[in-house]
């Protein structure tokens, strides 16, 4: 818990310090030109806001382990480089739009590549450093077990973290929608670490590291929801391309770590909802030549049907936690059916 406490209490405390900081060298939220007209009072907010949301992880995961109780593990560090690493690449490109004052960054194939680079660096140093199973897992590791073996498991893992982090890039379009969706996934996934943690035998995962990513949840949760205090609507910061790639990866990353890999699709439902409905969208323009939504993502679609913003945030705020929940009783019911047995 200290380590969640200490993650929030920097965030909260530290937002408004980096706030005042991008105000005075005039770092502010570049509009898309084609979103919806409501959002142009949103012009000039400060971005960059996942700057506070990396450091309250780093010294959140850090305050965590001061004492005996939690050691410091390959995979819970791992995480964290993870966060740092995506969340730069996120920087760059928040900084890139801010310098040509539009509201695009990095390239698609550099911004792409090198989140490819990163992605690929930590499943080489997941399987080499953490020695992390290359199995496919949905709940534990004998389900469904597939073996993946090494090439096959990095190739799988990139594809979840470049996919995670676009999701929540996709998903962070409102004032606080994936800060607080994130806070309950990060949440839930912090119970199923400690879940684990108590049940080596069950989900064969090595006590250490599993309080460990618990421990790291906890962290990521703490500084998504101290964030979410100033980043709430009407929004005083943006967390921008740094928060969101830093937090889908985080939540990649735990989830291939922790062996919850396809799990991962329900426990973020509204990310993946998020990131379909665009691919939907271009998909049926390209080839019937016909929008499927008013604008894609879907949160844009709800705000030009009549809904007010506050209104779209809560409902799908509600759905994530649904998602969330699902995944937990998921979890949960797995765990009835095998320690029956």
């Amino acid at each position: 818990m200290s380590a969640g406490a200490a993650a929030f209490w920097l965030c909260i405390l530290g937002t408004p310090v980096l706030m005042r900081w991008l105000r005075r060298k005039r770092i502010g939220q570049q509009i898309r030109e084609d979103g919806p007209s409501t959002h142009t009072a949103k012009a000039g907010t400060p971005t960059m806001g996942g700057l506070a949301i990396v450091g309250a992880v780093v010294g959140g995961y850090l305050v965590g382990h001061i004492g005996d109780a939690v050691r410091f593990s390959a995979e819970g560090v791992l995480v964290v480089i993870t966060v740092v690493l995506f969340g730069a690449i996120g920087a760059l490109d928040d900084w890139i739009k801010v310098r040509n004052h539009r509201s695009l960054g990095l390239n698609k194939r550099a911004k792409f590549g090198a989140q490819v680079a990163v992605a690929v660096l930590f499943a080489e140093l997941a399987v080499h450093w953490a020695h992390t199973a290359t199995t496919l897992s949905f709940t534990r590791m004998g389900s469904p077990g597939t073996e993946l073996g090494e090439a096959g498991w990095v190739a799988f893992a990139v594809f979840v973290l470049v996919g995670a982090s676009n999701a929540v890039n996709l998903t962070d379009g409102l004032d606080g929608l994936a800060a607080g969706s994130s806070t309950m996934s990060f949440s839930v996934l912090a119970i199923l670490g400690y879940w684990i943690f108590r049940h080596e035998a069950i989900f064969h995962v090595l006590p250490a590291y599993a309080i460990d990513l618990a421990l790291t949840s906890v962290a990521l949760g703490g500084a998504c929801l101290g964030f979410l205090w100033w980043n709430a609507a009407p929004a005083k910061i943006i967390m921008g391309d740094t928060g969101s790639l830093a937090i889908g990866s985080g939540l990649g990353a735990l989830c291939l770590l922790l062996n919850l890999d396809l799990l991962l699709p329900i426990l973020g439902g509204l990310f993946v909802i998020e990131t379909l409905s665009v691919i939907g969208q271009v998909l049926s323009f390209r080839v019937f030549h016909r929008r499927i939504l008013r604008m894609a993502p879907i949160h844009h679609h709800f705000e030009l049907s009549g809904w007010p913003e506050t209104t779209v945030i809560v409902r799908l705020w509600i759905c994530a936690g649904l998602f969330a929940a699902l995944a937990l009783g998921i979890f949960y019911g797995v765990y009835l059916t095998v320690a029956r047995f």
